[in-house]
């Protein structure tokens, strides 16, 4: 086989595999793209870039329970409303808690709720003081030593979450301790006190509506 002949046969080999080279280079390219593109899904879905694990923790944090339906939409009062202001003046514009206010008035602790910050409320509904009979619940509003006690009872000096009162204990503004336990959306304040509308925010607050007032033993 003379030069001449060689250089055509060595010409044409490569002609041949250059070909095979590119689509296997391009098919390397194109593989890696894909992987990335993969790899860039699972991430933005890990990272709840999907919405469903926002959206999940967003309506965790949402107010709950059955007498929430009966604070109102909107004004002062509403949910957004209650979350400007502290927590005092938020339960001031909520019609069922009226007895409430009443009391922390006549106690004089208007101003120790509104400044104090991160703390906890436990707030009986005005049904949870008609249970007290009419006769007591005077002689206490009558008292401001005994209903500072009372009411300070309602107040933890931490903000606590849901999760929070699933097994807690918790030393109170009035210094003795309140228990809480439950799960998901059924909570207990010392075993009998149920929380009709927990997780309620404030500015400097959060509040869980209780159903009976909670009486410190001594």
């Amino acid at each position: 086989m003379n030069t001449r002949t060689r250089r055509t046969v060595g010409l044409l080999a490569v002609a041949a595999v250059l070909p095979l080279t590119l689509s296997a280079c391009s098919g390397s390219d194109s593989d890696k793209s894909d992987s990335k593109d993969k790899a860039s899904a699972s991430a933005s879905a890990g990272n709840g870039m999907g919405g469903s694990s926002d959206s999940s923790a967003s309506k965790m944090d949402q107010p709950f329970g059955s007498a929430c339906s009966s604070v109102p939409k909107n004004g002062a009062g509403s949910f957004d409303g209650m979350a400007t202001d502290p927590v005092a003046t938020a339960a001031s514009n909520n019609p069922a808690l009226s007895t409430l206010v009443a009391a922390v008035k006549k106690a004089g602790l208007v101003d120790t709720l509104n400044n104090a910050q991160n703390i906890t409320v436990f707030a009986p509904t005005n049904d949870a003081f008609n249970k007290i009979p009419k006769a007591t619940l005077d002689k206490v509003l009558g008292d401001k030593a005994q209903l500072t006690k009372i009411l300070t009872y309602h107040v933890v000096g931490q903000k606590l979450v849901p999760k929070d009162l699933e097994k807690g204990s918790f030393d109170t503004l009035e210094k003795s301790k309140v228990m809480t336990s439950g799960s998901g959306e059924s909570y207990t304040v010392n075993g009998s006190s149920k929380v009709v509308c927990g997780n309620v925010k404030t500015a400097n607050a959060n509040v869980y509506i209780v159903d009976t007032v909670l009486m410190p033993k001594s």
